[in-house]
């Protein structure tokens, strides 16, 4: 893809006569008559003179060069993954025993099950006589408890209050990709390796001297990203053009449809959760955080909206009728041009007319999410229909188009991240390491939250009182520990935790048996008939709670 579009952007730069392509003036290096049609190859420049309008343009070999260099270094990635890849493919086949063609029917369960009863037989890992599924986990999400532990505790500058916008928050591949640099995989890293920290992180008297040389390659980092952000800026313009033109002209309403942020792939994921678990979860939860961000509208605009539709749908179907009256209409100039922006003018003016059987009903809507999200501030509690607390949902659950802007302006604003927003946190990062990471044998050095301990990490508001120990610095946020805990235990039913987590799980079990114990009778009765099958149904509840008093159900 990368030599494509290099390629194609150079060809269509240096090889293409737009002046005979746009009929501007007579063909010149043809033999057909001046009034014939003009083809594809009349307006492809030769090869020679292509050549020349090449080698003539240093600022495009220069480009070229720095493409070559790019594009061999990503080869060479591509090689290493490549060789990697064989190797697990081998692994599976031969250690596990699972062919290549049965892959796809076994759940990663089964391939976990397996790979701990190889230990027992043939251990793998020698200071371990046996493995859990919490060591496993540990070893394939280290770097990634530690981002999502960085991100509960709001270490990572990715959220800012801006004087205009207020609060924003950003957080791009790009700026992830440094990030990760920066802590574990560069150079200036604070791993020595894929699984150790660098034993002066360790020490408490080193910290300053560790913040100020991470600082430090932070702005240099920044520098470079600075100096290159040309080179990547008109990348990420061409790739944006490939990628999403066509799918703009053929349904102009996907920009429109909503995604999760890369933030809230990180704001919400579970620690030891696993990027396939994440996918799933997340994937049940945007129908209906789509219900509920649809659910806000604005009456001044719908009204807007529809006069606009109306006006741009009306000079639109005229356009139309005349086409198929005559298609020679489509050789007026700009004919084509006006019918595409016209259709993208209707189509985003119906975006914003709201549905006319749609219910409000923003509480319940958004209990909805909170049933497959697991985490939701506090004060959204009560909130639901507020714009604020839309307007942060919108953080987590963006337009794609919004995704793609920030895409695009991230190499204008990730250098001026990690040149004036990281420094002054680099301190609190490095105290974060030292202090929330422990060694386990046979794993390495992994995130402390990532061990699920609600004695050191729980969080009192959260069903745990009694069973932590945390000061508040050391508490997990919005109770993620006690909602991992509960998770992992779900996902793996043969793990065996430890005593306190033991106890927490005990105790929230009783605590559910006893909240079900003590529903009426009559409610039980009635969900048994076919009456609350209608009542209790997701439209008709909609319907009750809307026309109750439109508060939680």
């Amino acid at each position: 893809q990368f030599l494509f579009v290099v390629t194609f952007s150079t060809f269509l730069l240096c090889c293409v006569d737009y002046d005979v392509l746009f009929a501007t003036r007579p063909l010149n290096h043809s033999h057909v008559p001046e009034r014939a049609k003009v083809t594809l190859p009349d307006a492809v420049l030769p090869a020679p003179q292509c050549a020349r309008r090449l080698r003539g343009s240093g600022w495009l070999l220069f480009l070229l060069v720095l493409a070559g260099a790019v594009w061999l270094c990503r080869l060479v990635t591509a090689l290493r993954r490549l060789v990697g890849y064989w190797e697990i493919r081998s692994f599976y086949i031969r250690a596990l025993g699972i062919p290549a063609e049965e892959l796809c029917n076994h759940s990663w369960q089964s391939v976990q099950a397996r790979l701990l009863a190889l230990q027992r037989r043939q251990p793998l890992c020698v200071p371990r006589r046996e493995l859990t599924e919490l060591d496993i986990h540990h070893r394939i999400l280290r770097f990634r408890n530690y981002t999502v532990a960085m991100v509960n505790k709001s270490l990572l500058p990715v959220r800012f209050h801006l004087p205009l916008l207020g609060p924003v928050v950003f957080l791009t591949r790009g700026l992830q990709f440094n990030l990760e640099l920066l802590l574990f995989r560069g150079p200036a890293a604070l791993f020595q390796n894929t699984w150790s920290l660098r034993p002066q992180v360790k020490r408490a008297g080193a910290r300053r001297a560790l913040a100020r040389g991470l600082a430090r390659a932070a702005v240099l980092l920044g520098v470079a990203n600075l100096a290159l952000c040309p080179c990547v800026l008109g990348w990420r313009l061409l790739l944006a053009f490939f990628s999403y033109a066509e799918g703009l002209k053929r349904a102009p309403g996907s920009l429109g449809a909503r995604r999760w942020s890369l933030y809230a792939r990180h704001y919400l994921r579970h620690f030891n959760e696993l990027g396939h678990e994440l996918q799933a979860r997340l994937g049940r939860g945007h129908a209906p955080a789509t219900r509920y961000m649809d659910s806000f509208s604005s009456p001044l605009l719908a009204v807007l909206a529809r006069h606009v539709g109306f006006f741009a749908g009306s000079v639109l179907a005229v356009l139309i009728v005349l086409t198929v009256y005559d298609e020679d209409v489509l050789t007026v100039q700009h004919i084509l041009t006006a019918i595409t922006l016209l259709g993208l003018v209707v189509t985003v003016a119906r975006s914003f007319i709201p549905d006319e059987h749609a219910v409000w009903c923003p509480e319940q809507l958004l209990q909805r999410v909170l049933a497959h999200v697991h985490y939701l501030p506090e004060h959204w509690q009560g909130r639901a229909g507020r714009a604020e607390t839309r307007a942060e949902m919108a953080q987590l659950f963006q337009y794609k188009a919004v995704f793609i802007l920030e895409e695009l302006l991230s190499p204008l604003v990730t250098p001026l991240i990690l040149i004036f927003a990281f420094p002054p946190r680099a301190l609190d990062i490095v105290d974060f390491f030292r202090n929330f990471t422990v060694e386990v044998a046979g794993v390495g050095d992994i995130c402390s939250f990532a061990q699920l301990d609600v004695r050191h990490h729980g969080n009192p508001q959260w069903l745990s009182q009694g069973h932590t120990e945390a000061t508040p610095e050391r508490q997990a946020e919005h109770g993620k520990t006690e909602l991992s805990l509960m998770r992992f235990a779900l996902s793996n039913p043969r793990w065996r935790p430890p005593p306190p987590a033991r106890r927490f799980l005990g105790h929230l079990q009783a605590q559910v048996t006893r909240d079900a114990a003590t529903v009426p009778a009559p409610r039980h009765l009635l969900a048994e008939g076919p009456l609350a099958a209608s009542l209790l149904s997701e439209d008709s509840a909609l319907v009750v709670s809307g026309g109750a008093s439109g508060g939680p159900p």
